[in-house]
């Protein structure tokens, strides 16, 4: 025999209130919400029907007043005292996408502040008033009830303990945050706290009002004045608003939290992946009628509608920065001053952004700083280091050999720099490797460097093993003693043999596996153009030139930006000391 679930209210109410909603302020929000269904039913049956909601308390009592369709005594049977039917709603006309939600589930968020809720209404169809009283325990009763206007009066008494959500400025606060953009009044206590609808509506505001309404909203709302308002319209989700541009450097990794209304009513403050990843220098704020909300409409549902959103919103904003490179060029120098990571990370999947940051973005080169436009017509290809380590040790020696280079170690350059044939596609884009300046370094007359051999046959020995190869040039700056010249392969197998140091036998072995002789060891390029280094060069104690080449290799190291490991570490140590003690007279032992 099939049996009827029976429904424990007490079980409900405290999976709502644990599970489900995060605050029992919600309980204001649903009750909200269930008046602006009936006000929006009766004004698409009766379009010159009143459209008001009053909201009073006593600090102990709270009662609710809409002017809306009203409920006859089949539909409160139906509507009230039934949990997820959802037929008869649909019957009622309370289910179509106009409508914020159901009266069913809605009113059950009551229980959450209140032990009993009383529900006075009258139907616009001309029914009598009744009377509905709800209990936490699960029981109800239902009579006649005294109701001259259509409408319904909800009433709530506070249970103990929850006294502070019904208290006058909890209520006002929560009535203003909730129904803030709705367009008809909302009152506590007879003053009016809500109802003017959103600040970006069509009306006959002059455009310099608009925006200063827009300005203000943000100041007052979302807490700083923007460095520009961006309006959207995403038509196909009901979607319209604005987004309002970081007056500041935003965190890429921070957690963007936008403001979401839906048919008027606030959604959530913190709403995430409604931008694309990139827009993190804006923040919106919409109301939509199409999104959908999850159970406990507090965030959005991430379906295909969103998606769409998504991407609609991110080409509208994508469209205001184009738009400004066109209309005003020292606004954009503004705006990329204080967001060029946002632009640059679209700039990685979007031609018009590649051409933006091409045109408008300074970079930094060893010719000063410019833009990668301004780079290209001046030296028609484009060099670059990797790493912003690797510009600081060559972009000297390259400038003196006649090497132009970009400065690629920052984040999303070396990306972009090799993105740009997609805008030129004649130009060549070539990685600064540490080779290709050894082969611009000037080697010694062969008469001076077979004097020196027995000079590099002493500091070979000396940094044998740490796997450097010494190696004499002439080159300019003079000023520039000495380079540690690296190539990617012989980095990575010189910090594998470090880690693998340190690692226990068994990481050790995995290691061994990706371990190979690197073809080029790492280079110590000693200047004999540099005073220092010809005065390095003429010592003839084994021990004394031992100590000179390990300072000038530690030196290289500090100045490269390159890692010490433990043996470099000892190494400048014990130059250092040996150095100093070299340095220092000793003094008589009497």
């Amino acid at each position: 025999m099939d049996r009827t679930f029976q429904v424990d209210l007490r079980g409900v109410v405290d999976l709502l209130s644990h599970h489900l909603y995060s605050s029992p302020r919600v309980y204001l929000r649903e009750l909200l919400q269930n008046a602006v269904d009936a006000v929006t039913a009766r004004r698409a049956a009766e379009p010159g029907a009143p459209a008001a909601i009053a909201i009073d308390t006593t600090g102990t009592t709270l009662t609710i007043t809409d002017t809306g369709i009203g409920l006859s005594e089949d539909q409160v049977h139906e509507l009230l005292a039934t949990i997820g039917r959802s037929s008869k709603r649909d019957e009622l006309g309370f289910a179509r996408h106009e409508f914020l939600g159901q009266f069913g589930i809605g009113l059950l968020s009551a229980f959450l502040v209140a032990d009993e809720v009383t529900v006075i209404t009258r139907s616009h169809t001309g029914a009598p008033a009744v009377e509905w009283v709800g209990r936490a325990d699960g029981t109800y009763r239902i009579a006649a009830a005294e109701r001259a206007d259509t409408g319904t009066t909800v009433t709530l008494s506070a249970r103990p303990g929850a006294e502070t959500w019904f208290a006058a400025p909890t209520v006002i606060e929560l009535a203003t945050l909730y129904g803030s953009m709705l367009p008809f009044p909302v009152t506590v206590g007879g003053a009016r706290v809500a109802g003017d609808g959103p600040p970006w509506r069509a009306d006959d505001r002059p455009a310099g009002a608009r925006l200063a309404d827009l300005v203000g909203y943000a100041q007052d709302t979302v807490g700083f004045t923007p460095f520009d308002v961006v309006e959207l319209d995403v038509p196909q989700a009901g979607l319209t608003g604005v987004a309002y541009v970081l007056p500041f450097q935003a965190n890429p990794a921070e957690r963007a939290g936008h403001r979401v209304y839906l048919k008027g009513m606030l959604l959530t403050e913190s709403a995430d992946g409604l931008l694309p990843g990139w827009a993190f220098f804006a923040r919106c704020v919409v109301d939509a009628t199409e999104l959908r909300p999850t159970a406990s409409r507090e965030a959005l549902y991430d379906d295909g509608l969103l998606d769409e959103v998504r991407e609609a919103l991110g080409a509208q904003l994508r469209g205001w920065l184009v738009g400004l490179a066109a209309t005003d060029p020292g606004r954009l120098a503004r705006f990329l001053g204080i967001h060029h990571l946002g632009v640059k990370a679209l700039a990685l999947h979007d031609d018009d952004m590649l051409a933006l940051v091409d045109e408008w973005l300074p970079v930094e080169t060893n010719m000063g700083r410019m833009t990668l436009g301004e780079f290209r017509a001046r030296h028609g290809r484009i060099r670059y280091t990797s790493t912003a380590e690797d510009f600081r040790q060559l972009a000297a020696v390259a400038s003196a050999q006649g090497l132009a280079v970009v400065n690629g170690g920052y984040t999303y350059d070396s990306e972009i720099i090799t993105r740009l044939p997609a805008l030129d596609p004649g130009l060549v884009v070539q990685r600064l490797e540490p080779g290709e300046v050894m082969t611009r370094l000037a080697p010694l007359d062969p008469a001076v460097e077979l004097g020196l051999r027995p000079f590099l046959a002493s500091a070979q020995r000396a940094l044998d093993r740490l796997g450097c190869e010494v190696v004499l040039r002439a080159f300019d700056p003079a000023a520039l003693s000495v380079l540690y010249l690296i190539d990617r392969d012989a980095a990575f197998q010189s910090e594998l043999k470090a880690t693998r140091a340190k690692a226990d036998q068994l990481w050790a072995g995995v290691l061994a596996a990706f371990e190979k002789p690197a073809e080029d060891r790492p280079q110590l390029v000693l200047n004999h153009r540099n005073p220092l280094v010809r005065r390095i060069c003429a010592l003839t104690d084994p021990a004394m030139i031992g100590l000179a080449v390990e300072a000038l290799y530690g030196q290289a190291l500090l100045l490269g930006y390159h890692p010490i490991r433990p043996a470099d570490a000892a190494l400048l140590n014990r130059s250092f000391l040996g150095l100093l003690d070299a340095a220092v007279p000793q003094e008589d032992n009497q």
